[in-house]
């Protein structure tokens, strides 16, 4: 590591990078703009095979703040990992991470760490998802609707540690570091907020922000990264999606014996088909209140109100899925088990998302819609490239002053 900070700073920010040396001189340039009177420092937690750790190095004494680089030759549990270096490292009270690329402002800090500053908020997030904030910056719509949806079936597997989370996959939060048991964290891929609110029980506020487009470089996002995603939720929340599951595949199994049972008394199979298909929906409603919602029954709406959503979303689901399965054999020519196991597949995530979140959401406690006036003005502030908002002074703000 180089370039240790002479004193304990009040904030540190920790950007993981991964050859990103074209970034870091704009980057060092804007932090320190936008962090004067922060009482602040800069520390890269650096995994790359270029330059950029020298880049940091060649930079850092030109800069009005404190700025360390830690190397690191065995990148364990890759950006996650980089980010619980970082804490460990970190002396300071408050800890902001940042992507090291710019699609994360450095305007909007002195913001989270005015709302940091507010009674009982453990986390600060960035999200693209409150107020004026947008995921404008991702290239492309796939990636924007990949985005979107990986989000809504996180915070579906998570309703209530994320009800007050609208972007748990957002790289851009603030954290207060004593609320962080570095211990139990198994950080394996590149969405350590996830990480950390599944496994502590966070007070979380967000700030609105824009997610904008690199400033040089190329994107690391790729199908690894994404699978590594995977793996990560499925570890972290496996439970309440497998009792879904397993409930699932015990309605299939039940709808084929009615099926069975009526058209072997004599009924037509179209009705023994709508005769299953409706009990089924029944039988899975009432097993599902028992065994994998059960926790979520007073969290939100009334049972009759539950029942009526789940009932008519999975016969809309239903319904829509046999012409889908069409569409893939006939026009696409793909092989029916195929089709079959695919629209199967879409469906279940389909359902559990919706159950998870509209079914049984949880009332939101309404801390992240809430923005006191500090917080409201720097984060009006922000949303000038250029400015460095001074705060209202009070017990936990800070008030700017030039740097020496």
């Amino acid at each position: 590591m180089t370039g240790p900070a002479p004193t304990t700073p009040r904030l540190t920010v920790i950007v993981p990078t991964y050859n990103e040396a074209p970034n870091v001189a704009e980057l060092v340039r804007r932090v320190d703009a936008a962090t004067r009177g922060l009482d602040a420092e800069l520390l890269f937690v650096d995994d790359s095979t270029d330059d950029t750790a020298d880049v940091v190095r060649a930079v850092a004494p030109g800069a009005g703040l404190p700025v360390r680089v830690l190397h690191r030759d065995d990148p364990v549990g890759g950006l996650g990992g980089a980010v619980a270096e970082g804490l460990r490292a970190s002396s300071a009270p408050l800890c902001l991470v940042m992507d090291g690329d710019l699609q994360h402002p450095p305007e909007l800090i002195p913001a989270m760490v005015a709302r940091a500053g507010e009674e009982d908020v453990d986390v600060v997030v960035a999200s693209r998802y409150v107020g004026d904030g947008s995921s404008a910056g991702l290239s492309g719509v796939v990636r924007q609707a990949v985005s979107s949806t990986s989000t809504a079936v996180t915070r579906a597997m998570f309703p209530v540690r994320l009800r007050d989370c609208s972007d748990p996959m957002t790289g851009f939060f603030l954290v207060r570091r004593a609320a962080v048991d570095l211990e139990v964290l198994r950080p394996r891929g590149f969405k350590i907020l996830l990480e950390i609110l599944a496994r502590h029980p966070m007070r979380v506020v967000e700030v609105p922000f824009v997610f904008g487009e690199r400033f040089a470089g190329r994107s690391k996002a790729n199908m690894a990264q994404g699978l590594h995603f995977l793996w990560q939720l499925g570890g972290l929340r496996f439970g309440r999606m497998s009792r879904f599951a397993i409930i699932g595949g015990f309605g299939a199994v039940l709808n084929v014996a009615i099926v069975a049972a009526l058209t072997s008394l004599g009924a037509a199979w179209l009705l023994a088909a709508l005769v299953a298909a409706e009990l089924t929906i029944v039988g899975n409603f009432l097993l599902q209140e028992r065994f994998v919602f059960r926790d979520l029954r007073h969290e939100g709406k009334g049972a009759w109100a539950r029942f009526g959503q789940s009932f008519a979303f999975n016969n809309v689901e239903t319904l829509l899925r046999m012409p889908v399965m069409a569409l893939l054999v006939e026009t696409m020519h793909v092989a029916a088990v195929l089709a079959t196991a695919i629209t199967l597949v879409v469906a279940f995530v389909a359902r559990f998302t919706f159950h998870s979140r509209i079914v049984y959401r949880p009332r939101s406690s309404r801390r992240r819609v809430r923005l006191t006036p500090p917080a409201a003005a720097a984060v009006a502030a922000a949303d000038r490239p250029d400015a460095v908002t001074p705060l209202l002074e009070g017990p936990d703000a800070v008030v700017p002053s030039e740097r020496p």
